[in-house]
């Protein structure tokens, strides 16, 4: 059994051989340092690459996952779609047009499907609105009190109608944040009136920003400018029939509901509930002028296609890498010939084959690891970089990071075996004649 003191000694004798050959894999690289630094730049790009395109990847997943979040897991939306154009009637005629979501509807679901906690009906409007000279085209959505909340839609200042104000039919309304930079770009826009066809409305509130490309209902909300007010409000200013005119013809539409929010109590109800609620729909409509979206559904899927988008980038950034690899392979093969009178020096000293073995993998290991910090480094900068100049979510996970460095490591050691096994398998003899 060995004593303590000879396995201190043994291993203060193995970390001077380590430190020895880390000190003689620096001299040996430095003596060709541009050499060096260029097949450095594989492992470099490579490892930023990965990282990179990582975080670009998991942004762009946040941001669909995100834009279906802000619908509700728990909420199903029902969306009244019109019929094609040849169900409308013949062009440079009026014509009456009625479908989508009808209170009965509403009613039906109520009474029948015990899963559902909350109803959210919609009616949607597209009117100018006008603060003095300022105008923008917007969707005047009509809805209840709560929507807000069931749509986890935040007012960022003042405050959402209230059930009185439903009740009294009040003409207030509540500015979406993009039409408060057109409507109010020097002023506070709380407190003050804006005009929507021919009546005067009393701000109370302005929503949040919406994140981009966010669908509310269906409808993209990139670029669309909403105002919200009551139900009743719009019901009583803008009846139950919409004219919509347009060059040399004239439609009338009838549509009660254009989009209802249902909200479900328990999260594992919502698919088979969507399901019956499409059942129900589609019995009672003769036609297909409804849809009916699961947010739930579509979560699943983009948290699913992200995967797979993060797998693909990392898999193409990690070509990068094995071309790094490639690279230290070749400079390493080309260093064994180089240095062949060196190995049959070292060998005729009576350095052993695992020596030379070690001696040439910490060389690629030092490339490989110099360059894969170099890389991280770009690697976090980059996303930043293109978040500040393309406007586009990015984010570096924390493993990335360390993933990409890892790599690194494995492919200096794998791609530097065969040059530092080619070394050791150098017969010392044939090595000393070597010029």
């Amino acid at each position: 059994m060995r004593r303590p003191v000879e396995h201190r000694i043994e291993s203060h004798l193995s970390w001077v051989y380590v430190k020895r050959t880390i000190r003689a894999g620096f001299r040996s690289l430095w003596l060709h340092r541009l050499r060096s630094s260029l097949t450095m730049l594989g492992i470099v790009f490579g490892v930023s690459s990965v990282i990179a395109m990582l975080a670009v990847g998991e942004g762009a997943g946040y941001e669909a996952q995100e834009q279906i979040r802000q619908q509700g897991s728990h909420n199903i939306i029902l969306v009244s779609v019109k019929p094609p154009e040849s169900e409308s009637g013949a062009r440079g005629q009026a014509s009456f047009l009625e479908y989508g979501i009808t209170q009965k509807d509403l009613q039906r679901i109520r009474a029948t499907i015990p899963t559902v906690e909350i109803l959210v009906p919609g009616r949607i409007m597209r009117k100018k609105v006008w603060n003095v000279g300022r105008r923008v085209d917007c969707d005047v959505m009509g809805t209840v009190p709560w929507y807000p909340a069931m749509r986890n839609y935040a007012v960022a200042s003042g405050r959402f109608f209230t059930d009185s104000e439903m009740d009294q039919h009040a003409s207030v309304c509540v500015l979406g944040a993009e039409v408060v930079e057109e409507l109010f770009p020097l002023h506070a826009s709380i407190g003050r009136s804006v005009r929507i066809a021919s009546d005067y409305y009393r701000v109370i509130g302005v929503m949040e920003p919406r994140s981009r490309g966010t669908k509310e209902g269906g409808r993209a909300q990139a670029g669309i400018k909403s105002v919200y007010i009551p139900l009743s409000t719009a019901r009583t200013r803008f009846g139950e029939i919409l004219v919509k005119r347009s060059s040399g013809s004239q439609e009338r539409e009838r549509v009660e509901y254009h989009e209802v929010t249902v909200r479900i109590k328990k999260l594992e109800d919502v698919v088979e509930t969507s399901l019956i609620i499409a059942d129900l729909l589609e019995i009672n409509h003769d036609k297909q002028d409804y849809e009916v979206i699961v947010p739930l559904n579509l979560l699943r899927a983009a948290e699913e296609t992200a995967r797979i988008f993060n797998v693909v980038l990392g898999s193409i950034a990690a070509i990068s890498l094995i071309v790094g690899g490639i690279g230290i392979m070749n400079i390493m093969l080309a260093s064994v010939t180089e240095r062949t009178r060196e190995i049959g020096i070292r060998r005729a000293l009576g350095a052993k084959r695992r020596d030379i073995v070690t001696q040439f993998l910490a060389e690629t290991v030092i490339l490989s690891g110099i360059g894969g910090l170099i890389g991280v480094g770009l690697g976090v900068l980059i996303p930043s970089l293109v978040t500040r100049l393309t406007g586009q979510e990015t984010i570096v996970v924390f493993w990335s990071p360390a993933l990409a460095f890892s790599i690194s490591l494995v492919v200096g050691v794998v791609f530097g075996m065969y040059p530092a096994l080619r070394a050791a398998d150098m017969d010392p003899v044939e090595a000393l004649r070597h010029e």
